[in-house]
């Protein structure tokens, strides 16, 4: 696809471009007028399934490539660079470039260790849709799309000790990422998938510099690569204090507002 300026955007969903609580992105329409203006390609880095990812992509009239499930797979609409690349198939208009563990392989794990330890854990795929709906605050429509997951398992624990159950898990080869859950997933992570999708946009455009955006550590891996990373506030007002170094950019705003005011500002000083 053509770009019409130097820049890309990634960015983390829930606690950053959605609110926390209400899962609303009003407080960045601004920024989001502006990103829609200037053409800049808005790249949604999820732990949210593809299910969901679609359906904010549809709200936000987000026609882009998009990674779903903490960088499990990344989804690339037909069509979209002109370049050719490698990729594992084709389904739904996307060609899919596939970097996370089957689901399945991941829920037979987190019962093993679960099993062996002799912990209890709740995972997505053990709760029901009520039961997400609880947790999690969305809506029955938006929980439903929440279960529909392919390379990652969101899980809560009931009995034991964290520290004890991530140990079990790498055990296994597998691994913890920390966003508002625990999800256990393979070797993959965000920033393994922005990496790809970077090299893919500056094929047509050497030049195009990166903008992430997060607010956990879950997104370490992608705000570590990128040109310009920011750190949004959470609802307490802090900052994650697990996401640190040294070209870190800190954004003044909570979720949405300060998501807002660092896209406008970046844009603002990297217009031509």
């Amino acid at each position: 696809m053509p770009m019409r300026y130097n820049i890309i955007i990634f960015t983390d969903l829930d606690g950053t471009l959605l609110d926390l609580r209400t899962y609303s992105f009003d407080a960045a329409l601004p920024a989001l007028r502006m990103i829609a203006d200037n053409d800049v390609p808005l790249i949604l880095c999820s732990s949210k399934t593809r299910a969901e990812i679609e359906h904010y992509r549809k709200k936000l009239g987000n026609e882009h490539p998009f990674i779903a499930e903490n960088g499990g797979a990344l989804f690339i609409p037909e069509g979209y660079f002109a370049a050719s690349f490698p990729y594992k198939e084709m389904r739904d208009g996307y060609h899919v470039i596939e970097l996370g563990t089957p689901y399945a392989t991941l829920r037979k794990a987190l019962k093993n260790v679960e099993a062996e330890g002799g912990f209890r854990i709740k995972g997505f795929g053990d709760m029901t849709t009520e039961s997400v709906m609880e947790l999690t605050g969305l809506s029955r429509q938006e929980a439903e799309l929440s279960r529909q997951r392919e390379y990652d398992e969101p899980f809560v624990i009931e009995k034991g000790e964290e520290q004890e159950i991530i140990a079990a898990i790498r055990k296994k080869g597998l691994q913890v990422a920390q966003a508002r859950y625990l999800h256990l997933l393979g070797a993959n992570d965000k920033g393994k998938a922005v990496t790809i999708l970077k090299g893919l946009y500056r094929t047509a455009r050497p030049d195009a510099r990166a903008m992430a955006l997060g607010d956990s550590p879950n997104d370490l891996p992608m705000l570590q690569i990128v040109d310009v990373p920011v750190l949004v506030r959470k609802p307490d007002g802090s900052y994650d204090q697990r996401v640190f170094f040294d070209r870190l950019q800190k954004a003044d705003g909570i979720g949405p507002e300060g998501w807002n005011r660092a896209v406008i500002d970046f844009l603002t000083s990297s217009h031509p």
